[in-house]
């Protein structure tokens, strides 16, 4: 009896825990079926960046282009001891890293390392070859962590952001700028910090990066069917310039050339297009290279033909000249008292280069003469004088793509009460004014008294290749045609017969004016110089305004006719060396 007691108790026992494991086994199950899990999504994603696009010259050289970089990363826990060197060596062979600066960066630091930031699109295919040779000859060996996780990392090549690269150089800098990094959620990207980077960068950013997303198989690989979705990626647009790569490395070169000849701080040339206003030069001996930019590059970082405004002396006579013409105030053929070259208006004693007794007014010009333009400027009164000034362009902006635009300053129109005033301003000083201003102002002589707006692009080019042009201000009607030829016939002689000698080129057409104009410094007047030529260049179908300022040569290039006017000469020579114009031949 007692056996089949203990028997009943053992089987009793047996069967609670049968029901035991089993309650056990059903509130595991449930569990699991009700807990959150995560479990592999259904649906794969994949990313493409969109990059920032190019800066193209006329001919269609890449001056500004950009690159996709990879960083190359490993753990250093994972890197077998024994084939560290090995490692060393391929990795670079393959990168062209120097092995010793592979092998301070791996001793410096256990863990995460991040050998490059920079490697090329090409090498890092090459190293994603080498990733693969490395694993295949166990280099890499997986280690524990103390929470129980087996981790594995080999070499590791990820897509971390663009660069931004200058295939020329120092070329057509600081027009084209000059970028500054920047991170977007972990992605290195460019932004223009100056010139036409900056000026047209939200154009040339990316416009939209690309997403693909759809159902994954069981491999993990993404289906295309009706579920997935494709969004492309959307670069941003070229930009493409007025100016030829050609003709501007060869004026740069040439404006090297005359700085070191003059001794000056900087010489700056601009070539247009007088009827469609598009810049075919816009050069300086002051360059930088915009992927290695020192401390001393630093004043090279600005444009100066709009960022420097200057006294620029005696090109504004012709300016106050087609003034007086327009309101009939002078005829160029009466004859002027020009005192033998001294004369005092006021309290200020004026002076001539060339002492004559007499000239005609179109002569005042031809002969640059102060007391001449002093004289018929008193003509004009305060009100016509000041919107004279600022119809011709002088304190507006040129309308050049640039940022940063120096916009200068003219007397106030109750200054131009006192014939001081009037007189100082018609021979350059109490102006300032940027070397751009002052070629949109003499384009207007050159262009049938219509005034046009610089530009430094043309169009845009998509993705596509499909042109988009930019769109261009309408020309305004300045002086009337008359008048514009008359100052046009007066700037010719001027090159002939007067101070611009030194800019004529045989078979072309040359018209202009010097300016020379002493530098104040701390309110007192200095033996320093700027000097400029402002004019034309035409053949029988082509017209060019062209500007020259030449920055504080030496004393003994102080004239615009001995530094101003042979850099306008080589120029024309340019332009006609790349057939931009064509002599006309004597018969």
């Amino acid at each position: 009896m007692v056996d089949d007691d203990k028997k009943a108790s053992k089987v009793l026992l047996l069967f609670i825990f049968l029901v035991i494991g089993f309650l056990i086994f059903l509130s595991t199950m449930f569990y699991t079926a009700v807990k959150p899990r995560d479990l592999p999504s259904r649906f794969i994603s994949d990313t493409t960046k969109a990059e920032r696009s190019s800066i193209i010259s006329a001919d269609g050289f890449h001056l500004a282009i950009s690159k996709k970089v990879y960083k190359a990363m490993i753990n250093t826990k994972n890197l077998d001891p024994d084939k560290k060197e090995l490692f060393i060596q391929l990795f670079s062979i393959y990168s062209n890293i120097p092995a010793e600066t592979i092998r301070r960066k791996i001793r410096r630091r256990k863990g995460a390392v991040t050998l490059s930031y920079s490697i090329s699109e090409q090498r890092a295919q090459y190293l994603k070859s080498l990733a693969f040779e490395l694993r295949r000859l166990n280099v890499f060996q997986e280690y524990q962590t103390p929470n129980g996780r087996h981790i594995l990392q080999g070499l590791d090549i990820i897509e971390s952001g663009e660069a931004r690269i200058y295939p020329y150089g120092d070329l057509l800098t600081p027009v084209i700028g000059y970028p500054k990094k920047h991170e977007d959620h972990g992605y290195t990207r460019s932004h223009g910090m100056k010139g036409i980077e900056r000026k047209y960068n939200d154009d040339l950013s990316p416009r939209q990066d690309g997403l693909q997303r759809g159902p994954r198989d069981v491999n993990g690989y993404m289906i295309l069917n009706k579920e997935s979705h494709t969004k492309y990626a959307l670069n941003g647009l070229d930009v493409k310039l007025t100016i030829p790569v050609t003709l501007q490395s060869r004026v740069e070169r040439m404006c090297d050339k005359m700085q070191e000849k003059m001794g000056a701080r900087q010489i700056i040339v601009t070539v247009m297009e007088s009827e469609t206003g598009r810049m075919r030069v816009l050069a300086t001996s002051n360059r930088f290279k915009p992927k290695d930019i020192q401390p001393e590059d630093i004043p090279s970082l600005q444009v100066h033909a709009v960022e420097y405004s200057f006294e620029p002396g005696s090109v504004l006579k012709p300016i106050i000249f087609a003034l007086l013409m327009k309101h009939k105030l002078v005829n160029p053929f009466e004859v002027v008292n020009t005192h033998n070259g001294r004369f005092k208006i006021g309290k200020r004693i004026i002076t001539d280069e060339h002492k004559m007794h007499y000239m005609s007014a179109e002569n005042v010009i031809v002969h640059s003469s102060n007391i001449g333009i002093a004289q018929l400027a008193q003509r004009l009164n305060a009100s016509d004088y000041h919107q004279g000034l600022l119809d011709f362009g002088f304190t507006q902006p040129s309308g050049i793509d640039l940022t940063n635009e120096y916009l200068g300053k003219i007397p106030t129109m109750r200054q131009l009460d006192s014939e001081t005033y009037k007189a100082s301003a018609s021979y350059g000083y109490a102006v300032r004014a940027n070397l751009i201003q002052l070629l949109k102002a003499y384009n207007v002589f050159n262009n049938s008294g219509r005034m046009v707006t610089p530009r430094l692009t043309q169009e845009y080019i998509d993705e596509t290749g499909r042109s988009i042009p930019l769109e261009q201000e309408e020309p305004m009607q300045l002086l009337n045609p008359e008048t514009a030829e008359r100052i046009k016939r007066i700037l010719v002689k001027t090159a002939v017969e007067g101070t611009g000698q030194k800019a004529l080129v045989d078979g072309i057409e040359i018209g202009g004016k010097t300016g020379t104009a002493q530098i104040s410094e701390r309110g007192h007047y200095q033996q320093k110089y700027n000097t400029s030529f402002i004019g034309f260049a035409n053949d029988s179908a082509h017209n060019y305004t062209i500007g020259v300022t030449v920055i504080r040569p030496k004393i003994a290039y102080r004239f615009a006719a001995q530094s101003a006017a042979p850099v306008f000469r080589e120029t024309v020579e340019l332009l006609i060396e790349e057939g931009l114009l064509k002599p006309k031949c004597d018969k």
